[in-house]
């Protein structure tokens, strides 16, 4: 059965106690560097929303968070990026291995800066 949540809290919560705090902490980062950012339930995980669109998802899963879309970056931040890809849009953490929060604000503020100038066109 498949449990349908209404908010980004409710979704955290659904965790066990030791992953909540982590994916808080990812959260917090994200918003960190999405200004005027909305959340929402997307696909059954938890999406920031920029401008009526997403900006990124980030989902807990037995071992790991879990980014996405995450799209290939140039040059230090790629490299800092590619230990943790799953796929060529997609980036995961261990549980096992302590979170790089700065490393998400940055990734986070790539993609807005990215959508600016995407908009900007």
């Amino acid at each position: 059965m498949t449990v349908a949540f209404e908010t980004v809290d409710e979704y955290i919560a659904s965790f066990p106690p030791d992953v909540q705090p982590v994916l808080q902490a990812v959260r917090e980062a994200i918003h960190a560097s999405v200004p005027g950012a909305e959340e929402k339930i997307r696909y059954g995980i938890a999406a920031v929303m920029l401008g009526g669109r997403y900006a990124i998802h980030f989902a807990g899963w037995k071992h790991h968070v879990g980014l996405y879309p995450v799209p290939a970056f140039d040059g230090e931040l790629e490299a800092e990026v590619s230990p943790y890809r799953a796929k060529k849009d997609s980036v995961n953490f261990p549980y096992s291995q302590p979170v790089p929060y700065d490393l998400i604000r940055r990734m986070s503020a790539e993609i807005v800066r990215r959508r600016g100038a995407a908009s900007a066109d």
